[in-house]
């Protein structure tokens, strides 16, 4: 089966700091493709894998579920792991909900997150019916391509397969039970403008994780694929940023200087100054 334009997955054999790239749900390695080029031309090794089911038709996706997509971001911790002396993982939306499984389960194998507009539950009215209306109804509307920035757009579905949506309900539940779990440094950056993530998935999870290095960043300019977004480069510098801050020396090429404005870190407790915007 032909892949979609952009949907190869890419990897960048670097220095001895890694980082793993995921992508989102119905969306592909294209997304989130920038975003590793920036970090492999920093001089890191990057692995950014193609999510099964995904990269395709989105027929291939329904046949797939959460375990699915889980294991082979596993995989790929494990490789980078096996050669690096720390390891960082990053994720957009359903991404990023894999990168925090990831560190609940793999603990200090995991050195720090970097999420962007990460998922942690559906909000739609129509998710309660999953269990039954994925048997009835095979795909919905699809949800790449929101951003905000006219020309960009998004190598993905534009069909929402039910079975694989149901799946990925349970794999929500899966993941809030465990952030608890998660105690690495982490960094939030969300969009309060975003019509697939509401930024309360973002407040929630910066609450109920318990990392005590927390910041959170606002993503003033862009919708939910903010990597391709106008904040793109905030995001690729911040990121930069965060890793040479935990693993210094890491980064090489121009020195990473994040921005401040709506910078706020996170009081140590977890929940003080977290500020949870509308829903989408």
């Amino acid at each position: 089966m032909p892949l979609l334009p952009g949907a190869e997955p890419f990897r960048h054999d670097g220095g001895d700091v890694g980082v793993l790239v995921c992508h989102g749900f119905t969306g592909s390695p294209q997304s989130v493709r920038p975003w590793a080029d920036h970090l492999a031309a920093r001089g890191l090794t990057v692995s950014l894998p193609l999510l099964p089911g995904h990269g395709t038709r989105w027929q291939d996706l329904a046949v797939t579920g959460w375990e699915d997509w889980y294991a082979e971001v596993d995989r790929e911790l494990r490789a980078l792991a096996g050669r690096c002396r720390q390891v960082f993982v990053c994720g957009l939306s359903m991404g990023g909900a894999l990168a925090l499984r990831l560190a609940a389960r793999h603990g200090a194998a995991v050195s720090g997150l970097v999420l962007v507009n990460p998922a942690n539950r559906m909000h739609q009215r129509t998710a309660m019916a999953l269990p039954v209306l994925r048997h009835l109804v095979p795909a919905t509307k699809g949800i790449v391509s929101d951003i905000a920035k006219p020309g960009a757009t998004e190598s993905g579905y534009d069909r929402v397969p039910l079975h694989a949506a149901y799946s990925l309900r349970k794999f929500f539940a899966v993941v809030d039970a465990e952030l608890p779990r998660v105690t690495q440094p982490l960094l939030v950056l969300h969009s309060p403008q975003d019509h697939v993530v509401p930024p309360v998935d973002s407040a929630r999870i910066l609450g109920r994780v318990s990392s005590r290095d927390l910041t959170e960043r606002l993503l003033e300019r862009s919708y939910h694929v903010a990597t391709l977004d106008w904040d793109a480069d905030l995001i690729f510098e911040e990121t930069t940023a965060f890793i040479e801050r935990l693993a210094p020396g890491a980064v090489t090429g121009p020195e990473p200087v994040p921005s401040t404005a709506a910078l706020r870190p996170v009081a140590e407790t977890g929940t003080d100054g977290v500020v949870a915007g509308g829903g989408a």
